[in-house]
């Protein structure tokens, strides 16, 4: 199993970034997968989830509206679209497989959003 994190970067407030995951090794249609996010020192703050299809995605309320999940299974694929970038939204994003308990995590992609 292999999760590859890409997109992050340096925003300012009121900016986008568009988080892809690409995903190997596994049948990636069968799995929900979700994004979390981390800030050194805190613990892991679940950001999004998408089920197998793509037809059901929940937010963390401090992202709903801003950010969009999506997937592409023909291509393996998981992103993360964020819009309004907040400096609170600085973090390390992380793809895991899972919905609520996840098993494989991938590097992850620094997101720095600064004023």
């Amino acid at each position: 199993v292999q999760l590859v994190e890409s997109g992050g970067g340096m925003v300012q407030p009121g900016g986008s970034l568009r988080l892809s995951c690409a995903a190997s090794g596994f049948a990636f249609s069968t799995y929900d997968m979700s994004w979390v996010r981390q800030v050194p020192g805190k613990g892991p703050e679940w950001v999004s989830v998408i089920d197998t299809d793509g037809g059901n995605t929940v937010y963390a309320k401090s992202t709903k509206g801003r950010f969009t999940i999506s997937r592409d299974n023909g291509k393996s694929a998981l992103y993360l679209q964020m819009s309004s970038l907040e400096p609170e939204d600085t973090a390390r994003y992380y793809c895991a497989r899972g919905r609520t308990m996840y098993d494989w995590w991938g590097q992850g992609t620094q997101v720095i959003v600064y004023s």
